[in-house]
């Protein structure tokens, strides 16, 4: 799964608007202009070859995004969803960029910005059919690094996104 997906489905379960996904990349630090956020949210399964998709994003079609880019819109969506937080003192105005798979991130920010909690993230992966325990769960959402650390697989994060997407849209 492309970040270009994740913001799709993102965006699909939580109704945004594009004016709106324009205000979180900008909360984010990112500058966009209505037409890239059409072109961010082109849906990449619409291209038959990856030859096709490449001379897309070539001709300037489709704006792929970098997770640089997908934090950034995370961040946004933190800042958006719950207010701009001052920084405390000797803290930096922006936090630094993680080396972590985007699916981490993905479930480490949402859970954040919405203030979810552990059984909050379990109950939605319950709507889409996924089990989990809290333990396997923690594992996701700790700092690269740490002995118990796993990445997040696309299907998991899929999963999330279409649990989202069933809470919020039924």
């Amino acid at each position: 799964m492309t970040n270009n997906d994740i913001l799709i489905r993102l965006r699909y379960a939580l109704d945004l608007k594009d004016k709106e996904m324009v205000e979180i990349f900008e909360l984010g630090g990112v500058e966009v202009t209505l037409e890239e956020v059409r072109k961010i949210l082109t849906n990449t399964r619409d291209f038959e070859s990856e030859e096709e998709y490449e001379d897309a994003v070539e001709a300037g079609d489709i704006i792929p995004v970098n997770n640089k880019r997908l934090e950034s819109f995370l961040n946004g969506f933190i800042t958006f969803k719950r207010g701009k937080q001052e920084p405390k003192p000797g803290q930096p105005e922006r936090p630094a960029f993680s080396d972590e798979p985007a699916n981490n991130i993905l479930l480490k920010k949402v859970k954040i910005a919405l203030a979810y909690t552990t059984d909050d993230i379990i109950d939605i992966l319950g709507e889409a059919g996924v089990g989990i325990t809290k333990s396997e769960l923690g594992a996701l959402l700790r700092k690269k690094g740490h002995k118990n650390y796993k990445e997040c697989g696309d299907k998991f994060a899929r999963n999330f996104l279409k649990g989202m997407a069933l809470k919020y849209r039924d």
